[in-house]
């Protein structure tokens, strides 16, 4: 706030004196010319404010004003904010330049001018605006599925910002209403993820945090694959699982647990689990169970390793008079005296 000097006790009288000359009397310090209206300026924060004041000749007294008292008395500065200072572009000119302007400059400034004629004023209406700035945003939150969420979202901001939430998925749902406060009644696994806060106002672009949002559920198996294979050869069986926290695996054989030993081995990550069989045996094959765990649930798939039987080709059936020759092609046995009594009766049409 541009504030004002307290003066000295022994230049009270000078003081006003210099006063009693400069306001006539009966005229208050923040008396208000009515027949002219009050000019709006605004500024923002950390701006400089110009407020602009134009006297008729050199000989006008001077003095600029606010709530607080007198800033300038001529050019006598009363303020002992060094922020404030006369600006004086030509002689006629006695316009109040205040650099880094604040909030708490807002308010009235009034101009006050005495002519040779009669005294005149002129207001200032200073208007600060500051652009938003999110000061408190809920933390970053983990809930079960189901449960209720509220999530809080405050800014400042001169005009008072408006908030929007935006939940960061491809579709980027926004969501209705201007809150400060976004409430999901039984957050749902699709509702996990972060969610924007946008505090927007018309003095500079928008501030924008966010808040992850983590919702755990029990798993749910979303792939079981089952396998065949040929004896002597290697094998695996998939298991694939959804869930918050990321599920535990473990892999059944009848009510037999299965440890990565003895041939068999063992590979899960968040989210999926493989049994593998480095050689198959007879004693291989069969019915297998992916087990799935968290701290809210337990699920599991039941899986088979099937033996893979190999296609035979059959060989052709050999009638009465046929033979096989070196290379496996078929032939007929038949007599070389029945050929040529064949060709004689074909010859004499017979």
């Amino acid at each position: 706030m541009v504030g004002r000097v307290q003066p000295d006790r022994k230049q009270l009288p000078l003081v006003l004196l210099r006063l009693l000359c400069l306001l006539p009397t009966g005229l208050p310090v923040r008396s208000v010319d009515f027949n002219r209206g009050t000019d709006n300026i605004t500024v923002r924060q950390g701006d400089t404010a110009i407020l602009r004041c134009v006297v008729e000749d050199k000989n006008s007294k001077v003095a600029w004003l606010n709530r607080s008292g007198i800033i300038f008395a001529g050019h006598d500065k009363w303020s002992l904010d060094p922020r404030v200072e006369l600006e004086k572009r030509h002689s006629l000119e006695y316009s109040l330049r205040i650099q880094k302007v604040d909030v708490y400059d807002e308010g009235s400034y009034t101009c006050s001018v005495q002519t040779q004629h009669e005294p005149k004023t002129s207001q200032v209406y200073l208007i600060v605006q500051v652009p938003p700035k999110i000061s408190n945003i809920s933390s970053d939150v983990t809930v079960n599925e189901g449960s209720n969420v509220t999530l809080v979202c405050m800014a400042n901001g001169r005009p008072e910002p408006v908030i929007t939430w935006r939940h960061l998925t491809p579709t980027g749902r926004e969501f209705e209403g201007e809150e400060e406060y976004l409430e999901i009644l039984g957050i749902t696994r699709e509702q996990s993820g972060k969610y924007e806060c946008k505090a927007a106002n018309e003095v500079s672009s928008a501030d924008v945090k966010q808040v992850k949002v983590t919702v755990n559920y029990p798993p749910t198996i979303t792939e079981s694959k089952s396998n065949e294979a040929t004896t002597g050869r290697k094998a695996s069986l998939k298991c694939e699982a959804s869930a918050v926290p990321a599920p535990d695996f473990e892999w059944y054989r009848d009510d037999t647990r299965i440890n990565s030993a003895n041939g068999l081995e063992i590979k899960s990550t968040e989210g999926q689990s493989s049994l593998t069989v480095t050689n198959v045996t007879e004693e291989h094959y069969g019915n297998y169970t992916c087990v799935a765990a968290n701290n809210l649930g337990v699920t599991n798939a039941s899986l088979v390793l099937f033996k893979r039987v190999s296609p035979t080709i059959p060989h052709p059936i050999q009638g009465p008079g046929s033979v096989r020759g070196i290379n496996g092609s078929i032939s007929l046995a038949v007599p070389l005296w029945l050929l040529a009594a064949s060709l004689l009766c074909l010859l004499s049409k017979c």
